[in-house]
Formats: C-alpha cells, structure tokens, sequence
C-alpha cells in the first residue's frame, strides 16, 4: 500500500462552528508554517510519462499589477487608493524579493512548484468535513426501478461500467485530453479508483490501492466486500447480479452507521478513528483498499413535494446523504469514488476532492452512461473464479458508540444549513451562444454577475476553476470573473435609458475580458495561486506575513460569493457542491447544446443569500440577454 510520508506538525488550524462554510479567505489562517515536503508523485515511475511542460513562476510585478485591476470593482477608490499603496510598498521591498526568489529556487528543484503545497493547503490539512464543504455529487441520469431487481440490474451494470473504465485506464488506452493542441495532464485519471483519503493531525494523507481486486457495498449501514475481478477479468453481469442479491438478503434491517464517523471534522474524526481502530484493522483495510463504493441507499426523509424537484432531491442524497435519518452512514466520505444508487432511481456518485479535479470524473459519468444505455456488460463473459461477498464485522466500544452519535449530530446541522437547488435553464443552450460568436462559458459567467448585481445591487467576488493541467502535476488556478467589465455590464443591462445595441456591446466587452483572464489562468498566470505561494514562502522562512494579505483588497477579493465551476457531461446530468464563504453560493453548471444544468446552494443561516431568487434571477437574466442580442442582430437587417 503506496501512502504519502508523515506530516511534519504545523501551527494551530483556524476553528469555527461547524455549521458555517469557510470563505476562501481561509487561506490567511489555515496556511500552517511547516507543510510537509512529501512527493505527490508516487504512483508513477516516470513521475512526467508526458514529458509536459513545468507549471510557469509568474514575475512578481505582473501578478500585482494584474490582482490591483481585479480588484477595481470591489473596492471603493479609497480603499483601491490604500491598497494599492500597500502593494506598492511590498513590490519595492526586500522581502518580496525574498519570497520571490524562494519561489523560484522551489520552481528549479520541484517537477511543478505548487502541487504539493496546493494539495496540502486546500484538502489535506482542511479540517472541515469533507461532506458540503469540500467533496461534490454528481448525478448520472436517473432511472425508474419497479422493483428491487430492477435496481440491482442497474448496479450491476454499473459497477462492470466502473471496471471496464478502470481497465481502460490501467491499459492506457484512454485518448489523452487535450486543450487545442496541448497534451493534459492524465494523472489524475489514476488516481480515481483504489485512493483512499485517511484521518490524520494535523493533516490528511492519501493512500493509493490501484491494484486491488475488490470493492465494498453498503446497504442499511452493513459493509461487505466483493472480489470483482479475478486473473485481471471482472466477473459477468449475472454473478455480480447474484451477489448482490445475497447483500440485501444479509442486510434487511438497519444496523450500526459507523460510516457516518467519516462524515465529521477531521479533527474529530481523526480521534474517533483511532478508536475505531482496536479490533476492527482488517475491516477497514478492506473498505480503504476497495478500488470503489457502491451504496445501496434506503429513500430520502420526506415526500417529493418536500422538494423543489428529483434532481434537487437527488443532489442532496448525492451530496450529503440526508443525515443520520436517512444515508449519511451508508457511507465512507473518504474513498474518492462513491457511487449511488437510490431506491427510488436517482442516481450519481459522490466524490472525495483531493485527488482530481471534476471534469475526469464527469469524463467518466458519461462513459459509465453509455456502457449502461449500450448494454454493454452482456458481453462480458462469466469469470472462472467467482466467490460471494463477505460481509465485514466491527467491534463496537463504547467509545465508538458515543463517537457516532456526536458524528451524527452534526451531520444532521450541516445538512439542516445546506439549502441546495438544482434547475435546468431549457430557454436555450451553447448552441445559441456559439452562433454568437460568443464563449458559452464567459457567457454564463457573466450571467451569474449580472444576477447576483442585480439581487445586491453590488458586484461579487466571483471565482472560476481553470485547469492547469497542461503542466505537469497541475491541478487549478482561479479565474477572478468580476472585473471592471463585468460591472459595467451588470449596470448596463439595468439602466433603462441604454439601448439593446449598447447593452450587446457591454455585454461582448464583459466577455472579452473574462475570456483573456481566463487564457491567463488556464496557462498558469493568474494571481491567486501566486500570491498563495507567497504567502507559505513567507511561513517556511518565518517571516512576517506581508501587510497586504490582511488589507481589504485581499479579504474582500478572496471573500468568494460566488464559487463557480463548468463541470460538462454530455448526458443530463449535473454535479453540486457546497459554498466557500458563508455569505454566498456555490454553483456549478452543465452547458449543453440545447440547455444549460444548474446546481446553486448556500447556508440557511445566512439571511443574505436565496437560491429560489437566485435561480428565477439567473432565468431571467439568461433570457434577457439572449433578447437584447436578437433584438440588435435584428436591428442590424
């Protein structure tokens, strides 16, 4: 079993109620002083097999230069006037040649600069539960089950999906993902199936199990293990069918959730986990070297008309599970890869965040899809060597027992805060925006500004994920969408007096600038990764934090109302998540040729936030600028 090194103890985490979110904005205190130097490289031999480029070092005065324009329309002039003096000062500094310089020495001796400190920072030494806070669901198009056959059909079909993908990736055949020309990173990939985050202070590790042979279902809270594949061949539809069969047999009545332990503060679940240790080690071996979870879930507490729609109703069993009611234990929130199946039909995974990013596992959505709408599992033939599952026994302690029952108390606060809404937009999908000659992403991105402008009246700090895996071990940099043109954008469209020809031109020069922003990111050179770096230079060498991370610039640029992401799949499907600051939204979106998925939440006890209003805002705002661009395509003829 591959594992990380051990975690060198930094400082003292930031703690708060675990019923609120952490702004982004976390970073200034959750950045410890000693992160480990470990490789995050370990599967490979070649740590580089594509031979990719390194992550670029920004120059020092590009990303100032760039982080005061983005802040123009957050700040008043004054506080633009104040910061600007501060960022000023720190670009002349002797200090910030310091950090600067130890950035580069780290760019020369590291394969990419800031992997290890970017896996280490957000995830692995983040000590809020993984559940809403960090890990998404993602829906798979849900069925109609008749009867309890017909759902362990589909699981079955499934799970030789999940194999069959694994197989294709182990035998790299997948087709490499590529960005215009350049080669992606296909790192991630590997890392999908087998990994298993562990509970540790101060921080987390990994473990990677890409050869194992097994997986674990749950049902009603019951574990057991099923061997799926045998001399490299999984078995056939019809014997994983039968075993599942003989799982909900074993398992009729609920039992202990031991699973909802993995659902708490890391802090606390790591102290609830060396409990759990005495007397149960081989069981939970099995369950963090299993390749995946496959979640056989009971129905979620209340009726339908309790929820806005299935898909709302799917995203928070996906997400959360529904609490200790319901199927927050017939988890393990720490294995990367969870898929679920509900009773009732809905359908998806939820997954831990820390080894990829999103879109390979909406890559895999729509593969597991299309295996199962081809039927392709019938061609797979019985295996040889077929044994039944093995149900997994735990010792339960007292201490356990108490363990479990402060672990449910809080998921049920988180999931009583978590308010979730997910739509689709049918007015019209990219194939509309693309005849625009307009990025249907720059495109929707200036949508949410102009929606959340026009329910505040003022602009949000908005983030956007960009991939960076054109370079080796890169995961993501921050696309900063409000900016200047945004702004005026959002003012445009609700100044009575302007006209549609004037507001298509605000709107062209909003996403022009948003798409040059966002080429920045994508190719490494936006602010926020580099002013992170900064920031643990200064803590590795002891210094003082400079005076502008804790200016209003930061806190307010950094404070993310807006928490946002394209995760595509060309099946109906959409993947949600929790917000990154209190006070806002976290929304993601599927853009597909003729509709647009939504997937919008905020916290309960923020009174400022409403994601009713921000869904008939965002439809409206949605409509309103695809009728100023008709109306002025039509004034033009």
């Amino acid at each position: 079993m591959l594992t990380t090194c051990d975690w060198s103890v930094p400082g003292a985490m930031l703690r708060v109620s675990l019923s609120r979110a952490p702004t982004k904005a976390w970073m200034q205190q959750l950045v410890s002083a000693n992160l480990v130097k470990s490789s995050t490289r370990t599967l490979a031999s070649n740590p580089n097999p594509q031979n990719l480029p390194k992550q670029p070092l920004p120059k020092l005065q590009a990303t100032l230069e760039k982080y005061l324009q983005t802040l123009t329309p957050l700040l008043s002039n004054e506080e633009h006037a104040v910061t600007t003096k501060l960022v000023k000062e720190f670009e002349c500094s002797a200090t910030a040649d310091t950090l600067q310089k130890y950035l580069e020495q780290r760019a020369k001796c590291k394969l990419n600069w800031l992997e290890e400190w970017w896996l280490n920072t957000a995830y692995l030494g983040f000590r809020y539960p993984v559940v809403v806070h960090s890990s998404p669901g993602q829906s798979i198009p849900f069925e109609t089950f008749e009867s309890e056959d017909d759902r362990l059909t589909y699981t079955s079909k499934l799970i030789l999906a999940a194999l069959s993908y694994k197989m294709i990736i182990d035998e790299k055949k997948m087709p490499v993902d590529k960005m215009g020309k350049f080669e992606l990173d296909m790192e991630q990939y590997n890392k999908i199936f087998g990994t298993c985050r562990m509970p540790k202070k101060p921080i987390d590790f990994l473990c990677y199990n890409r050869n194992s042979k097994h997986i674990i279902i749950m049902h009603k809270n019951h574990f057991f293990r099923l061997n799926v594949l045998h001399n490299d061949k999984p078995l056939s539809q019809k014997q994983i069918f039968d075993h599942l069969k003989c799982v909900i047999t074993q398992s009729s009545e609920k039992t202990v959730p031991i699973g909802v332990l993995t659902s708490d503060d890391r802090d606390n679940w790591t102290k609830f986990y060396e409990d759990l240790c005495t007397g149960n080690e081989k069981s939970l071996t099995d369950v963090q070297q299993s390749l995946f979870l496959v979640c056989l879930d009971d129905a979620m507490p209340g009726v339908d008309s309790d929820y806005p729609n299935k898909q709302t109703k799917g995203g928070y069993q996906l997400i959360h599970g529904g609490g200790s009611c319901a199927n927050s234990g017939n988890r393990w929130f720490d294995k990367t890869v969870q898929f679920i199946i509900g009773c009732d039909g809905i359908l998806g995974l939820t997954y831990e965040h820390s080894p990829s990013e999103g879109q390979p596992i909406a890559y895999m959505v729509d593969f597991l899809y299309n295996f199962i709408k081809k039927d392709s599992g019938t061609a797979i033939p019985d295996n040889t060597t077929n044994e039944g599952p093995t149900k997994l026994c735990f010792e339960i302690s007292d201490a356990t027992t108490k363990n479990i029952e402060k672990a449910e108390s809080n998921i049920d606060q988180l999931v009583a805060n978590f308010d979730l809404r997910c739509f689709k937009f049918e007015g019209y999908g990219k194939d509309f925006i693309k005849q625009q000659k307009l990025s249907p992403d720059s495109y929707i991105q200036m949508a949410m500004q102009y929606a959340f402008y026009k329910m505040n009246g003022f602009p949000a700090a908005h983030y956007e994920s960009a991939a960076t895996r054109k370079y080796v071990g890169g995961r993501t940099e921050t696309i900063r969408s409000c900016s200047a043109e945004s702004l005026a954008f959002a003012k445009t469209m609700l100044d009575k007096c302007k006209s549609d020809e004037e507001k298509v031109a605000a709107l062209k020069a909003a996403i022009d600038a948003h798409k040059k922003y966002a080429v920045q990111a994508l190719e490494g050179h936006g602010v926020d990764r580099h002013l992170l770096g900064l920031r643990l230079a200064a803590r590795e060498l002891g210094s003082d934090l400079p005076a502008l991370f804790s200016d209003v610039g930061f806190t307010r640029s950094t404070n993310f109302l807006l928490s946002t992401s394209q995760v595509a799949t060309k099946c109906d499907a959409v993947m949600g998540y929790g917000p990154t600051s209190p006070e806002g939204y976290g929304c993601c979106y599927n853009p597909r040729e003729h509709d647009i998925n939504f997937a919008v939440s905020r916290f309960t006890d923020c009174p400022k936030t409403n994601v009713e209003q921000f869904e008939n805002c965002m439809t409206q705002c949605l409509c309103d600028m695809q009728r100023v661009l008709t109306k002025a395509q039509k004034s033009k003829l």
